[in-house]
C-alpha cells in the first residue's frame, strides 16, 4: 500500500512556489513515486481531490492500471460543493488541546458527520493537524494550497468526462456518500451510464467524503479489491 502525502501536506515537503499546487504537478509528483517504487500494477484509490487525480491518471498510466475507486468525486461536481471547498482550503487553525481541536472541528463539519462524537473527532483532528513549534495544535499542510484553487480558471482544461470514458473495460467502484453536496446521485447515475459496468456504491448518512471506515464502504471495498485480485473484477 502506497499512501502519499502530496506535496505541501503532511511529512511531505512545502512548495517554493504555490502555484505548483496544482493537479498537473501532483500527478507528475505521483508519477516519480510510482517510478521510484517499482510499480507495474496498481489500483488507484482516491477521495475527493485524489478522486480527481486517480482520473487524470490514466493520461499517462492506464495501461498500468488494474482498477480505480472514486471516493465521493467523478467528472462533475456540484456547484455548491465546490463553493464550500474553496472557503475551506486553506482555512486556518490554532488550538491550545486537541480537544479543542476537535471540538472546533466537530462544529465545522457537523454536516459531514453527523453521527460522530468527540472520541471521532479526535481521531479526525490527528489525522489533519500536528503540534507546531509553539506546542500549539494547528493544520499540517501548508495554508497556501489554498492559492491556485481558489484562481477563477482552476483546473481549466481538464475534460474529466473524457479521464473516466477511458475507464472502459477497467474495474471501476464509485462510493457516493449519501450527504454529499460535491458528487451528486445524479452524476453517479450518468457515469453508470457511460460505463455500465461501473459497481457504484451510497454511503448512508455520512457526507462529503467518507472515510472509507464505515461498514458500508468498508465491505465494498474489500469485494472490490478481493475480485480485481482473483481476476474477477
Amino acid at each position: 500500500l502506497i499512501a502519499p502525502d502530496l506535496r505541501g501536506r503532511g511529512e511531505s515537503g512545502w512548495a517554493r512556489d504555490s502555484l505548483t499546487y496544482l493537479s498537473l504537478t501532483y500527478l507528475r509528483d505521483l508519477s516519480l513515486v510510482l517510478d521510484a517504487a517499482g510499480v507495474d500494477r496498481f489500483v488507484a484509490i482516491g477521495a475527493s481531490m485524489g478522486g480527481l487525480l486517480a482520473l487524470r491518471m490514466t493520461t499517462a498510466h492506464r495501461a498500468r492500471m488494474d482498477g480505480v475507486v472514486l471516493n465521493d468525486i467523478g467528472p462533475a461536481i456540484e456547484p455548491a460543493g465546490l463553493k464550500r471547498l474553496q472557503a475551506n482550503v486553506g482555512r486556518g487553525g490554532n488550538w491550545m488541546t486537541w480537544v479543542h481541536a476537535a471540538r472546533e472541528l466537530g462544529v465545522r463539519n457537523a454536516a459531514i458527520h453527523p453521527d460522530w462524537g468527540l472520541h471521532q473527532w479526535l481521531a479526525f483532528a490527528k489525522r489533519l493537524c500536528r503540534v507546531g513549534p509553539q506546542g500549539r495544535i494547528i493544520f499540517d499542510y501548508d495554508p497556501r494550497i489554498a492559492e491556485p484553487f481558489r484562481l477563477p480558471h482552476g483546473d481549466a482544461g481538464a475534460d474529466d468526462w473524457a479521464a473516466f470514458d477511458s475507464f472502459k473495460g477497467l474495474p471501476v467502484l464509485s462510493l457516493r456518500a449519501e450527504l454529499s453536496d460535491v458528487f451528486s446521485a445524479a452524476t453517479q447515475a450518468q457515469m453508470q451510464r457511460r460505463l455500465p459496468g461501473v459497481t457504484a456504491v451510497t454511503v448512508p448518512g455520512v457526507g462529503h467524503a467518507p472515510t472509507l471506515m464505515e461498514p458500508v464502504a468498508a465491505a465494498a471495498l474489500r469485494v472490490f479489491l478481493d475480485d480485481i485480485k482473483r481476476g474477477e473484477a
